[in-house]
């Protein structure tokens, strides 16, 4: 628990921080985190949680001040900035903190103190200056991490990498009671741990999960080796949502009390800046950065603003609402805000980064066609008003990444893939999962029918892990890695395939 010192920090209105915390055990359990970098710095984060799986988590209801100190070297030799934060009951004792006035393209350390309590220092790289010229850029794309079904080797071999971002495209923890066992394409798995509690529906809920997932310590280094850019995807707050509709029809005004709680847990647990806090159920976390004259990143939420699934969201199947002209994937607001992004330009490379597959995969088997509805594919319209975009503003090096199908993809994009005409419109790469589906295997059954019925479709494999994007003004290349295991510890990770895309011209090809 805690103690507290005498005399506080001043917050305005007679209200006082507490000063002086002495923490009987160590506040900073769910560790450290940069997010958001730009030219001149990045959000840091930590949350103060002794006792994080507990209900008050060992904080009392009262504000308590944070020390920070940002450095040029990681013994901390030459401090640049420092400050002090209030961790607030409010927002679960979460801190964050926006940087500014650093200097571009370089690494900074980070950390901080409560009391005599301090951190380990966290890395995070600033952005180049706008319209820098760059040579290079690597980073790493990763999401879907069941707790459950495997361990976070791939966390902990992203930290051992030199990245200098990683993208999360989301599903950062999953929503459902704990199960000793899933059922997966192999049958009945044995899960190698378990979510405590039941389903996540109030704030208390998410925040224990979001807890329980934050104190693995492979996960810890994946967030203190490189500024995250993060978005969420559906398991944040239920399967399958979209806009205010729950996939199990509860009322929308119901839904929307569960939807504020997990917005709100997310924010807390997300090195996220003041942009994204919440407004009742809605976050603002559709964004667009840049890393010189090299990327040009638009961060897309695939889930906030669109219709509900058509044909009853069932699998492998189609039907007349997959065309219907009123549906949207992101919304009236986002999709022109994402098209001038893309006429703007002033990258080399125009990067989506989104959740959901955009490729119209046939995933039926036979002459009829049948696709996964709760992707791109099943919204018709808006995925060809976004292609045709593209190619009537001749948008150069359109490359998407994506997550959510616990499987490795690389494609090439079409208005039509049943009837495709002349070159592909854009690239994607679609990166598996951190540990959802567990160990998973090189190719299942359905994916080498996909490659035979997709001639668009270059890659598939089944295996965890994640994605490096090596990019130069020439050339693309993501690399997927692969672990052998994720049930138990010790797994082996290889670069399963690498594929290219060249400046101006959007085939995918092995690299």
């Amino acid at each position: 628990m805690l103690a507290l010192g005498a005399g506080g920090v001043a917050l305005g209105s007679g209200r006082q921080a507490l000063a002086d915390p002495v923490f009987a055990e160590y506040p900073f359990s769910l560790g450290i985190a940069a997010g958001d970098p730009a030219a001149d710095g990045f959000v840091i984060w930590t949350r103060l949680a002794p006792r994080p799986l507990e209900l008050g988590y060992g904080m009392p209801a009262a504000p308590v001040p944070v020390k920070w100190e940002v450095a040029s070297d990681r013994g901390f030799s030459t401090v640049v900035q420092k400050g002090e934060a209030v961790a607030r009951p409010e927002l679960g004792h979460a801190v964050h903190v926006e940087i500014t006035g650093l200097e571009p393209g370089r690494d900074y350390f980070y950390r901080f103190i409560a009391g005599a309590e301090r951190t380990p220092y966290g890395r995070a790289k600033t952005a180049p200056a706008a319209g820098a010229s760059l040579a290079k850029a690597r980073f790493g794309v990763l999401g879907c991490m069941a707790y459950e079904q495997g361990l976070y080797t791939a966390h902990r071999k992203a930290s051992e990498d030199d990245l200098d971002f990683i993208y999360c495209y989301g599903d950062y923890i999953y929503e459902g009671r704990g199960s000793r066992t899933y059922t997966g394409s192999g049958g009945t798995i044995e899960n190698p741990r378990i979510h405590l509690g039941g389903e996540c529906y109030s704030l208390d809920d998410y925040r224990r999960r979001y807890a329980q997932y934050k104190l693995d310590t492979d996960l810890q280094s994946s967030h203190a080796a490189a500024a995250w850019y993060v978005t969420w995807d559906d398991h944040e707050i239920q399967n399958n949502w979209v806009s205010d509709q729950d996939p199990d029809g509860v009322p929308p005004h119901i839904f929307n009390l569960r939807r504020q709680a997990a917005a709100q847990a997310f924010y807390e647990h997300m090195p996220l800046r003041r942009s994204a806090f919440p407004r009742g159920a809605e976050m603002q976390l559709y964004r667009q950065a840049s890393w010189g004259d090299l990327l040009n990143l638009n961060f897309l939420d695939t889930r906030q603003y669109r219709s509900n699934q058509p044909c009853d969201d069932r699998w492998a199947t189609t039907c007349e609402g997959v065309r219907d002209p009123a549906s949207q994937v992101l919304g009236e607001a986002q999709e022109q805000w994402l098209y001038r992004s893309l006429e703007q330009g002033g990258a080399r490379w125009n990067v989506l980064a989104q959740q959901i597959m955009v490729m119209d995969l046939d995933r039926k088997e036979g002459p009829e066609p049948g696709f996964n509805l709760d992707t791109w594919a099943g919204y018709a319209i808006p995925r060809q008003r976004l292609l045709d975009r593209i190619r009537e503003r001749r948008i150069r090096n359109a490359i998407v990444l994506t997550g959510d199908e616990h499987q490795n993809y690389a494609g090439e994009l079409f208005r039509d893939s049943r009837n495709p005409e002349g070159a592909p419109l854009a690239s994607e790469f679609v990166v598996t999962s951190i540990s959802s589906s567990g160990d998973g295997q090189d190719q299942r059954p359905d994916g080498r029918r996909y490659l035979a019925d997709n001639p668009f479709l270059k890659f598939n494999n089944a295996q965890r892990g994640y994605a490096v994007c090596d990019v130069t003004p020439e050339r693309w290349v993501t690399e997927f890695k692969v672990l052998d295991k994720v049930s138990e510890r010790g797994g082996t990770l290889t670069t399963r395939a690498r594929f290219a895309v060249a400046n101006g011209d959007p085939r995918v090809v092995s690299a």
